[in-house]
């Protein structure tokens, strides 16, 4: 037995939740993360189950000179919740939530998913903007910024951050909120895991549902372009109550599908209507007079609307992403994207380009570490596969998608977004000054870097 494994085994005694090491049973469904590209091979696995469980972890990683992971839901693109030959602090097992109906506030665990954490609010009949896959963990979507069907009327999931509990690198227990350190506050509205592991988030709600009006309708590639134009201009007063994303797809097998267009390149619109659902439907309507041949929408529960695209998305795929802001959604831009979609390699993939705005542009820009607020489209190639011989073909189609929408995109990315593109990439999603506001937080709390296995703003001394 090794050093190390002596001190792990000295871990295991003093932790309330479990260590999971090479020699353990599960412990490749525990390394195993949301992307499959990533294959790496942590020294344990530290599956917290309370705050002190994470000081600790956090504190081992220290003493012994680990490389320390952090992962909440597991869901990055980029694979940052694992490493190799380190320690995964593993928030999983910490999902719960608190809702507080007379003040609409919730309090969640930092291993809390989005289809836990919908279902425990909608009882109350209640939500806060979050993702639209269920199983994306609310820990690392609400720090890079997170939005969702709700956030063009509520905001980003950060924007409805009320306060957020947090281990530091040196292993203190802190609270951030407007009161209490502010800055760090402001810091983790947007500025990822760079400053410590957040072990709750408290967030405001608002009344949504029971019912939304939601679904997909969809028409083959071929009428891209007037489809796209169609919905450029339609959006521009469009009720905030309305989240919409166009996505460029190959269609699936399923009923509502008719079987002449299944296994065929499409452009589907993505919808939820938030407000009443009757009125909803007059709302979209002009879609629907289009006459799309894919229709699925109607009134269903808030849950089944933040989940239907689980599907598309599952655990253990392949997956390379490429992401940006457009200013404009122009001819020439829905033009090249069409071209570029047609060439997708797999049949899992998607290119999708999200309605932005409302609520999102509320918020003044300084008010916290979201890098971008002012774009009407936020855009993303989505390669997913599953033969890893296939792999350099699909992330060549994503770069080649970026590169369609590079003379048309503007300034950032939004980190969630981001595969390992390297340190220039991160630093245009926040911009050089709140880059030089997150460095200095990042100074402050972590100046060694203990936290680097993410979207990493490095201390300036690095």
């Amino acid at each position: 037995m090794t050093q190390l494994d002596s001190a792990i085994e000295m871990l295991r005694k003093e932790f309330a939740g479990s260590i999971v090491a090479p020699a353990d049973a599960g412990y490749d469904e525990h390394r195993a993360v949301w992307n499959a590209m990533i294959d790496r091979r942590p020294a344990c696995i530290a599956r917290c189950a309370t705050p002190e469980d994470v000081v600790a972890a956090v504190q081992f990683g220290r003493e012994h000179d680990l490389p320390i992971a952090v992962r909440g839901g597991g869901h990055s693109a980029a694979g940052k919740g694992t490493c190799d030959d380190g320690i995964v602090v593993d928030l999983s097992a910490m999902s719960s939530v608190e809702v507080d109906a007379g003040r609409r506030t919730a309090r969640a665990g930092g291993g809390t998913t989005w289809g836990v954490f919908d279902a425990a609010t909608q009882e109350a009949g209640l939500a806060t903007p979050g993702g639209v896959i269920s199983t994306t963990g609310i820990a690392g979507l609400t720090l890079g910024g997170g939005f969702g069907w709700l956030t063009r009327r509520f905001g980003l999931s950060c924007d409805n951050l009320i306060s957020a509990d947090l281990v530091t690198a040196d292993g203190r227990q802190i609270t951030c909120s407007e009161d209490s350190n502010p800055e760090l506050f402001w810091g983790l509205r947007g500025g990822g895991g760079n400053f410590g592991v957040v072990t709750s988030f408290e967030y405001r709600l608002h009344p949504v549902g029971p019912l939304v009006l939601g679904g997909l309708i969809g028409w083959p590639l071929d009428q891209a372009a007037d489809i796209l134009a169609f919905h450029r201009e339609q959006t521009r007063a469009l009720p905030r109550e309305l989240g919409m994303s166009t996505a460029f797809v190959t269609a699936p097998p399923l009923p509502f599908v008719p079987e002449e267009l299944h296994f065929q390149k499409c452009v589907v619109v993505i919808l939820c209507w938030s407000g009443d659902v009757e009125e909803g439907r007059e709302v979209v309507k002009p879609w629907l007079d289009l006459a799309p041949p894919i229709q699925m929408v109607d009134g269903m529960p808030y849950t089944i609307m933040n989940s239907i695209q689980d599907d598309l998305a599952p655990r253990g795929r392949l997956s390379y992403w490429k992401s940006g802001y457009l200013t404009e959604l122009t001819d020439d831009a829905i033009g090249a994207a069409a071209e570029v979609a047609a060439t997708v390699p797999s049949p899992f993939s998607l290119a999708e380009i999200v309605l932005w705005g409302g609520a999102v542009a509320d918020v003044p820009d300084d008010a916290t570490a979201f890098g971008q607020r002012q774009g009407r489209f936020l855009f993303n190639a989505v390669s997913m596969w599953e033969d890893p011989a296939a792999t350099d073909d699909n992330v060549a189609w994503s770069r080649a998608f970026f590169d369609a929408m590079e003379p048309f995109k503007t300034r950032g990315v939004y980190v969630n977004f981001l595969s390992e593109e390297g340190p220039e990439r991160v630093q245009e999603a926040y911009g050089a000054e709140k880059f030089v506001r997150l460095q200095a937080l990042k100074d402050e709390f972590d100046p060694d870097n203990l936290f680097r296995y993410n979207q990493n703003i490095p201390p300036s001394s690095a």
